[in-house]
């Protein structure tokens, strides 16, 4: 059922949708909207795409006062970083990012300890306190560039477990996975057979997966790359046929941009539990209410802008 609202002014009904987008114009708002939400929050966006590609974008967004990011803890974070002075809000409080909480920033600092020369390389997916004691970071795009643009043969990188093996294998560089095992919950879930199988019932179909999913599923794929790699790929190759290891939510835009092309998720259940949190029931209470802003401390947002900044010098 499609939720109506009375424009009083007006009389009026409006949807949903209606009543966000008259609420983003006049609170001057810009909505971002990561790749795995769900597909009726990625259609009201005003641009869709990983993390760092949004914050960025919402940078360049001048004219902005609010930005409301559809997506988790740590995105949301990042946008605040980027853009001091702006007003940043997240449409549900319980949206975090479970592989973000596996590292926290006094581990960081002991492993520091233990390696006192080594860098410290840690993937977006952190909190803005963990950022804030690294020496740059990356994302899943740009991780192999900037570990090859560090003058140092042993890195210390975290949280991702998979992405740090798939770094080693990239660079040819000692990586130190800090901690030991973190992983993400949902890309975790892909199997080998699973790819393995649909591969037999789709000859002709191509397999992309997301380095964060486990070695045995990154050896049976065409292509390992970012959900905005996978976009690129996806629309530039030939091919009519993609077998998609990532969380579904991509799965919606990968159509919308190829409507002549066919995607098959490789397990059904990957899914992102606290993506799916931000509903467009969220996204208009958090934007009519101004509510769940997200805050740094300016001692913690200025150093992990640092470390961020320092990677978009790199790539």
């Amino acid at each position: 059922m499609v939720r109506v609202f009375l424009n009083e002014t007006r009389g009026e009904s409006m949807n949903l949708t209606d009543e966000i987008m008259k609420l983003k114009r006049e609170k001057k708002a810009v909505i971002l909207a990561h790749n795995y939400q769900r597909p009726e929050v990625q259609d009201i966006a005003d641009y869709v795409g990983d993390s760092i590609e949004l914050s960025k974008r919402a940078r360049e967004e001048r004219d902005a006062e609010i930005i409301l990011f559809s997506a988790v803890d740590f995105m949301a974070e990042s946008a605040v970083i980027l853009n001091p002075g702006k007003k940043v809000l997240l449409p549900s409080q319980g949206a975090r990012c479970p592989m973000a909480q596996m590292l926290r920033a006094d581990e960081v600092r002991r492993w520091k300890k233990k390696y006192p020369k080594v860098p410290v390389l840690l993937y977006v997916n952190t909190l803005a306190e963990v950022k804030a004691e690294c020496d740059i970071c990356c994302t899943s795009a740009n991780a192999v560039a900037v570990a090859n643009a560090l003058d140092s043969d042993t890195i210390l990188f975290g949280p991702d477990h998979n992405l740090a093996l798939y770094l080693q294998k990239k660079t040819n560089k000692k990586i130190i996975p800090i901690p030991e095992n973190g992983f993400c919950p949902t890309h975790v879930l892909f199997q080998k057979g699973d790819i393995l199988l649909l591969k037999d019932e789709h000859p002709d179909a191509v397999a992309i997966v997301h380095p964060e999913c486990t070695p045995d599923v990154q050896e049976v794929a065409d292509y390992i790359g970012s959900t905005s790699q996978m976009c690129t790929y996806a629309k530039e190759l030939p091919a009519k046929k993609f077998i998609i290891g990532t969380e579904s939510g991509l799965v919606h835009r990968l159509k919308k941009e190829n409507p002549s092309k066919e995607f098959m998720l490789a397990y059904d259940g990957a899914v992102c539990p606290n993506m799916k949190l931000n509903t467009l029931e969220r996204v208009h209470s958090a934007l009519k209410e101004e509510r769940h802003q997200v805050n740094v401390p300016e001692r913690i947002a200025d150093k992990a802008r640092k470390a961020l900044e320092a990677m978009f010098t790199v790539t």
